[in-house]
């Protein structure tokens, strides 16, 4: 057993410790989310997270704790500066200026070849990110967000994602929840993008453009925002999913897709929705002689 354990670690040990960044990237989104944002901003900030921890770590030798603080501090920064303008929007113009954000981000990290290394991207960053930074990273984020939904604070959220102006009224600090939820999901993804830079050795722009920000989305809304447990579910399935239809080669994607669009067609609340699953225990329960 102990041999098999070795060798399954060996070969997947990069799948599992994804999972637990991506579970991390997932909970950043699901926080604006659950104050009623729809921000796509958050593939910029893993790479503003990923790219400051990384410079940090080859140019200066920094110590691993110290990388991993900036590179939570350096997105939720830049998330407090553009927040003010960019909060003041919603909907659909909120998403489309957040994924505005992420693409100049990512051209300034292209074009900014003496320090990012360009199009070449970062090589060569240490491996530091072992099993055990990443589960304490999940669990304390897991906690930390779990205590603020229950807090007066996460009820502020929900009321604003319900109705804005009724929680206004009410007294609710509307712009400063918002800010809240947007610089602390931004912290939680530059934590992801530190902690996966020094996971594979490699950073480049490419990997923070449009399809990473698509992804880090679908990971919240396929696994159902109505709980913590539904956005680490859906980063569960999407970094799985794509090893376990690999031998099907190149009609993996197709069917990946497939199975995606009918969990949104017929879950549109996600897979961990909380309100079904006690339909189905009280329709078993009055079934019971």
């Amino acid at each position: 057993m102990a041999a098999w354990l070795g060798t399954f670690w060996d070969v997947y040990s990069n799948l599992v410790l994804s999972v637990g960044t991506n579970a991390l990237l997932a909970l950043s989104i699901w926080l604006t989310l659950a104050c009623g944002m729809l921000s796509i901003a958050n593939a910029g900030f893993m790479a503003l997270g990923a790219y400051a921890s990384a410079l940090l770590t080859v140019d200066l030798g920094w110590p691993f704790p110290v990388v991993l603080a900036a590179g939570m501090a350096a997105p939720a920064l830049m998330a407090f500066l553009i927040g003010k303008p960019t909060l003041r929007l919603s909907g659909v113009y909120l998403a489309m200026a957040t994924l505005a954000f992420g693409e100049v981000v990512r051209i300034v990290l292209l074009n900014a070849n003496a320090i990012t290394g360009g199009a070449l991207g970062l090589n060569g960053i240490p491996q530091l990110t072992q099993w055990w930074h990443v589960a304490l990273a999940l669990v304390a984020v897991l906690l930390l967000l779990w205590r603020l939904r229950v807090s007066r604070i996460g009820r502020a959220f929900e009321a604003i994602r319900e109705d804005e102006v009724a929680a206004g009224l009410m007294g609710m600090d509307v712009d400063g929840c918002k800010m809240l939820a947007f610089v602390l999901g931004a912290a939680i993804a530059g934590l992801a993008g530190a902690l996966n830079a020094h996971l594979t050795f490699f950073i480049g722009p490419d990997e923070y453009g449009f399809d990473r920000a698509v992804e880090i989305l679908t990971m919240a809304i396929l696994g159902g925002i109505g709980s913590l447990t539904g956005p680490v579910l859906g980063a569960v399935i999407l970094t799985v999913l794509p090893e376990l239809l690999r031998v099907l080669q190149q009609f993996r994607l197709v069917i990946n897709g497939l199975i995606l669009v009918l969990i949104v067609l017929f879950l549109p609340r996600g897979i961990w929705d909380v309100a079904r699953f006690r339909q189905w225990r009280d329709a078993a329960a009055r079934r019971r002689p």
